[in-house]
């Protein structure tokens, strides 16, 4: 068992979970990423607002081996 490298979520093989890739099995795009990561972060605490959220998954993307490097995430 192991992590994916962009969302942490439990896998059993690979590097990306299947959420995080496209139908060809790459890493989708950051802003695509991002975008996702911020709904699931609203849908899970519905008194979270737009902007929390955003910064919450700029800080967890940080911490992401697929993310960390990212040009967004250097601000």
């Amino acid at each position: 068992m192991s992590e994916c490298q962009s969302c942490g979520m439990r896998i059993e093989t690979g590097v990306f979970c299947t959420y995080c890739t496209d139908e060809h099995g790459k890493l989708q795009p950051f802003a695509e990423r991002f975008e996702r990561m911020v709904q699931w972060a609203l849908q899970h605490d519905p008194l979270l607002d737009r902007q929390s959220a955003e910064a919450q998954t700029r800080q967890y993307m940080r911490g992401m081996p697929a993310w960390r490097d990212h040009p967004e995430l250097k601000h």
